[in-house]
C-alpha cells in the first residue's frame, strides 16, 4: 500500500470513529437527559437544552464584550474600566471627541469659575517625586499583539502643601498625618490574595502620601510589605485580636498599634455592600489566613452584625475610648446612613460628653464586598451622596463636625467624584474596586468563590500566579497619582488653588427637566429636615 492509500484509510477511520463517537454522544444525552429530573427543558429537548444551558453560561462574558454599550454595564462600565485601566498601565486620562453622559439625566455638576487657576497657582507639593514604570503604547493593530513599551517614569506625586495637610487625632500622642486625600478603603486577606495585597501595599507606598486600610480580617504580612501607612479595621468577629474565647485581646492589640506602619483604628460597624459583618467562604480560609484571623483553617467565617462589647453609643464610645486609651492612636468608626436620624443620637452624645470617634468612614450602598447577599448590597443603606450629606449636616447641627474627620467611599474613582464627596463635606476619599481593577481585576463577579482567573480575589497559589508583584505594584501607584493629578486638574477648573477648598458652592445638581439647585441649598433642605427629625425624637436625647 502505497503513502496515498494509506492516508486515505487513516481518514476514513478517523471519520468513523469521529461520526461514532458524536452518535454515541447523542443517544447518551438522549436517554440521559429523557431521563433526569432535574432539569424539564433537557426532559423534552435533550440536545437544544444543552445548547441553551452553554450560552446561558457564557452569557455575561458575552454581554460584558459585546452586547454591553459603553456606558451600561455594571456595577462598572467598560467606559469606567477603562479609565482605571489606561490611568494604572499608560498614566494618561484624556478622551477625545467627547463625553459620553447622558445629559438630559439628573446629576451633579462641578461648578466652573471664569477665571481658573493656572498650574503655577496651584498649592501642590512640588518637591516630593514618585518614580514608578509605565507602558507607552506604540502601536496597537486589530489582529496582532499591541506593541508596547516598558519605561520608567519620574513624576511630582501631587501630595498637598504641608499647610494642607489633614490631621487625624489631632489632639492625640501619635496623630495620623496625611497629604494625600485619597486611600485605599478596607480590603483583607483572605478576601484579596497575598499577591494582590503586596502590590498594592508597595504601590501605594510608591506613590506616598496615602493609606491602606487593612479590612477586617486582620493585619497580614503581606500589608506591611511596602511600607505603607497603615489603618487597622477591627471588625465585630475581632479577627486579628481576639482571644480563644472571641473577645478582644488587649495585649495584642497593643502589640499591632506599636508597629510603626500603623496609624489609625477603624471600628467597622457596617459597609454599604453588606450592613453587617463580614463572610469568607471556607476554602479561603487557609492556614495562613486562619492564623492571622485567629481561627480555625477552612471554616466559614461569618462576623456578627455588630459588635457584643457594646450595644449603644455611650458603651460604644467607652469602647473607642479604651482602644485610644491602649494603642495612643486615633480611632475611628466605619457606618452606613440609613435616614435622616441615624447619626442623631452619635452627634448628641458627643457634644454632651465630649466623647467620640477621631474620624467617621461613610459608606454608600453602592459600595462593593467580596462577598455579600443580594437584598443588602441592593436595598440596605443610602448611597453616599444621600448618606455624606445627612452626616455632615447632623455633625454640623451639634457643633462637633470640627472634631472628626469624614472619609468617604462608594464607588469614588474619579477626580470628579471625589471632588463632589469633597464638597459634600468629606475631608477624605477611600476606593476599594478601582485599586482592585489596577492590579488586573477583570470583573468577573467571581470574588466570594476563591477562582477568580486573574489571581487578584483569591488565596489559591495557582490562579495567584497571574499577578505579577513587580509588574502590577506600578500600575496602583501610576492609578492613585493620575487620580490625585486629576483632582488638581478640577479644582484648578473650580478656581480653587487645592481639592481641601472643595465646598458645597462649588457643585450644582441638574434635575432630569434641566432645573439647576445649588448643593448649597439641597445642604439646607437636609439640615431643616434633620430639624424635624430630632423634634420628633426629642424623648430619646
Amino acid at each position: 500500500m502505497d503513502l496515498a492509500h494509506m492516508f486515505i484509510v487513516i481518514g476514513f477511520m478517523t471519520s468513523i470513529f469521529v461520526i461514532g463517537t458524536i452518535i454515541f454522544l447523542f443517544a447518551y444525552l438522549l436517554l440521559f437527559d429523557r431521563n433526569q429530573k432535574m432539569h424539564s427543558i433537557l426532559r423534552n429537548y435533550p440536545v437544544l437544552g444543552r445548547v441553551r444551558y452553554f450560552l446561558e453560561k457564557i452569557g455575561p462574558e458575552m454581554r460584558q464584550y459585546w452586547f454591553n454599550s459603553d456606558t451600561e454595564g455594571r456595577p462598572y462600565s467598560r467606559d469606567d474600566y477603562e479609565h482605571i485601566v489606561r490611568s494604572a498601565k499608560y498614566k494618561r486620562d484624556a478622551i477625545g471627541f467627547g463625553s459620553k453622559r447622558d445629559f438630559e439625566e439628573e446629576g451633579y455638576y462641578v461648578r466652573n469659575d471664569l477665571f481658573p487657576k493656572l498650574t503655577e497657582e496651584l498649592k501642590v507639593d512640588t518637591e516630593t517625586l514618585a518614580l514608578t514604570q509605565k507602558y507607552l503604547l506604540i502601536k496597537d493593530p486589530l489582529f496582532t499583539q499591541r506593541v508596547e513599551k516598558w519605561e520608567e517614569d519620574k513624576s511630582s506625586a501631587y501630595l498637598l502643601h504641608d499647610n494642607d495637610a489633614v490631621v487625624i487625632g489631632a489632639g492625640l500622642k501619635h496623630p495620623f498625618i496625611l497629604k494625600g486625600l485619597i486611600g485605599m478603603s478596607a480590603m483583607s486577606y483572605g478576601a484579596l490574595g497575598k499577591h494582590a495585597i503586596t502590590a498594592l501595599s508597595k504601590g501605594l507606598s510608591m506613590a506616598k502620601g496615602t493609606w491602606m486600610n487593612t479590612g477586617e480580617g486582620g493585619l497580614s504580612p503581606y500589608h506591611l510589605e511596602g511600607g505603607v501607612d497603615l489603618m487597622v479595621q477591627i471588625g465585630p468577629g475581632l479577627f486579628g485580636i481576639r482571644n480563644p474565647d472571641g473577645d478582644v485581646d488587649w495585649e495584642e492589640l497593643k502589640r499591632k498599634s506599636e508597629i510603626p506602619q500603623v496609624k489609625a483604628f477603624e471600628i467597622k460597624l457596617g459597609q454599604g455592600a453588606k450592613v453587617r459583618g463580614g463572610h469568607i467562604d471556607a476554602e479561603k480560609v487557609n492556614p495562613e489566613v486562619a492564623a492571622i484571623r485567629k481561627v480555625k483553617p477552612y471554616t466559614s467565617l461569618d462576623s456578627p452584625n455588630r459588635f457584643r462589647q457594646f450595644h449603644d453609643v455611650p458603651t460604644m464610645c467607652d469602647f473607642i475610648e479604651k482602644i485610644r486609651e491602649t494603642t495612643g492612636k486615633p480611632v475611628g468608626i466605619k457606618i452606613v446612613i440609613g435616614g435622616n436620624d441615624s447619626v442623631l443620637e452619635l452627634a448628641s452624645y458627643m457634644r454632651k460628653m465630649g466623647k467620640g470617634p477621631d474620624f467617621i468612614s461613610i459608606d454608600g450602598g453602592e459600595g462593593g464586598t467580596g462577598a455579600s447577599y443580594q437584598e443588602l448590597a441592593d436595598s440596605v443603606g443610602l448611597p453616599v451622596k444621600s448618606g455624606l450629606p445627612i452626616l455632615v449636616s447632623t455633625l454640623q447641627k451639634y457643633g462637633v463636625r470640627d472634631r472628626v474627620k469624614i472619609i468617604a467611599s462608594g464607588k469614588l474613582f474619579t477626580p470628579d467624584r471625589v471632588a463632589i464627596a469633597l464638597a459634600m463635606g468629606a475631608d477624605l476619599v477611600q476606593i476599594a474596586r478601582g485599586f482592585m481593577i489596577s492590579v488586573g481585576c477583570i470583573q468577573t463577579l467571581k470574588c466570594q468563590s476563591n477562582i477568580c482567573p486573574v489571581g487578584v480575589a483569591t488565596t489559591d497559589p495557582l490562579l495567584q500566579k497571574a499577578l505579577v508583584i513587580n509588574e502590577k505594584k506600578h500600575r496602583a501607584a501610576n492609578y492613585l497619582i493620575t487620580l490625585r493629578k486629576g483632582l488638581f486638574r478640577i479644582s484648578a477648573a473650580a478656581g480653587l488653588d487645592s481639592p481641601v477648598h472643595f465646598s458645597p458652592k462649588h457643585v450644582m445638581f441638574k434635575d432630569d427637566k434641566g432645573v439647576v439647585h445649588s448643593l448649597e441649598n439641597i445642604m439646607n433642605e437636609i439640615e431643616q429636615q434633620i430639624e424635624n427629625r430630632e423634634e420628633q425624637h426629642s424623648t430619646l436625647f
